[in-house]
């Protein structure tokens, strides 16, 4: 059980730090103050969740690498991560959308997970779950906002469907590692999400007037470590300091 356990919480780990990542890239440029605190804090919260996942990784494989190393000493094969949480940000609205995408589903697994037949999985969805509740409202508030407003958001808005549509059906993949996990009622199958994470957008875009999301095809490959040409960049940036100046103490 340890080696589908360790990368499950890999997978997830990966997801929060990638994304956390790409959302703190907004610090200082975010269109209001009350977003340039909002964001960033956001990706506090995805990336303190990443912490507590590493650390137990590491401690269940028991090899001697922390959360910092699992985090920043990997090469880009071996990270896990869905590939929209590496897309670059691009305008305002498709962060929004992105991170309202991602919270809404997080928002139900980390629901089902404070169930978890493991003690440790079950602490840290506790926490996460209250964390990704505001995430989820606070981003289909600005999806509702920026759908339903201007003529210029509107379009921004559905211009960002069309291009984070098709990484949309990867949240919903099942394989080998995902299946065990479902089996010793540690995490949920994403697969058992879907109906009520569809339920849940739908209802905000009818609000904001947008259509339905398409699942029927989906780009695949990041749990393979298959990741986007924007992989490569982000981790330069992500691992500049730990790769310059190894082992590092403050």
């Amino acid at each position: 059980m340890h080696a589908p356990l360790f990368a499950a919480l890999i997978r997830l780990a990966d997801d929060h730090l990638i994304l956390g990542h790409r959302l703190s890239e907004w610090c200082g440029h975010a269109p209001m103050l009350e977003e340039d605190l909002a964001m960033p804090n956001i990706a506090l919260d995805l990336i303190g969740q990443a912490r507590a996942l590493y650390s137990y990784a590491g401690d269940i494989e028991a090899v001697g690498r922390d959360e910092d190393l699992l985090a920043f000493g990997r090469l880009e094969r071996d990270y896990q991560n869905l590939l929209i949480c590496e897309l670059p940000n691009g305008d305002f609205a498709q962060t929004m959308l992105r991170q309202f995408y991602f919270a809404s589903f997080m928002l139900l697994f980390w629901a089902e997970a404070e169930g978890s037949s493991n003690a440790t999985v079950a602490a840290v969805a506790a926490k996460a779950v209250k964390e990704a509740k505001y995430h989820r409202r606070h981003c289909g508030e600005w999806v509702i906002r920026l759908g339903d407003g201007t003529e210029e958001s509107t379009l921004r808005m559905q211009e960002a469907c069309f291009v984070l549509e098709p990484y949309l059906g990867e949240f919903f993949a099942v394989d080998d590692v995902a299946i065990e996990m479902s089996k010793a009622s540690i995490l949920p199958n994403p697969q058992s999400l879907r109906g009520a994470w569809l339920a849940d957008v739908c209802e905000v875009f009818v609000s904001a007037k947008l259509q339905a999301p398409d699942l029927t095809h989906a780009h695949k490959g990041g749990r393979q470590g298959r990741h986007t040409e924007a992989m490569g960049h982000l981790l330069a940036q992500l691992q500049y300091m730990q790769r310059s100046f190894p082992n590092m103490t403050w």
